[in-house]
């Protein structure tokens, strides 16, 4: 009977936590004080779309492609289905329905994200780095904050 549930834990438990769609999770934001990073005054897009891609790692040809929206926190996420191991996959902004907050921060408006069941991770929750938008105008405060940030002793 040992035998029996040690053959089960090592090989049927995680064959069920590798079934089902990838779930990946990120956040978009709006950087309202045109940093380049997330900040205390930064605040986040609801109805932000964001699509997964996948792409031939030598031809760089599209190959997969979902897409989805932020909730009211910001937040997506997105299921992907099956894997994607020879392929380069990223999170990419489509774009803001924040009029004021629409520019995609260059160095911020994709994130490399790993889907395959081949590397070790046994999770189908993935997550990708935060994506963000640059406001039009910076908000009254950022040079305050900006200053504060670069020049703090702690």
């Amino acid at each position: 009977m040992a035998k029996l549930v040690l053959l089960f834990g090592l090989f049927v438990l995680p064959a069920l936590a590798m079934a089902g769609p990838f779930q990946i999770h990120g956040s978009v934001y709006c950087d309202t004080c045109r940093c380049g990073f997330e900040t205390e005054k930064t605040t986040y897009i609801a109805g932000a779309r964001v699509r997964i891609e996948c792409k031939d790692r030598v031809t760089l040809q599209l190959k997969y492609s979902v897409e989805g929206v932020t909730n009211s926190d910001g937040l997506y996420n997105i299921l992907v289905e099956d894997d994607h191991e020879d392929q380069i996959c990223q999170a990419v902004l489509v774009d803001s329905p924040q009029i004021d907050c629409n520019e995609a921060d260059p160095g911020r408006s994709s994130s490399e994200i790993i889907l395959t069941r081949y590397n070790g991770a046994i999770s189908n929750v993935h997550f990708a780095n935060s994506m963000g938008f640059f406001k039009d105008k910076a908000l009254p405060g950022c040079k305050e904050l900006v200053y504060k940030l670069l020049y703090s002793e702690t």
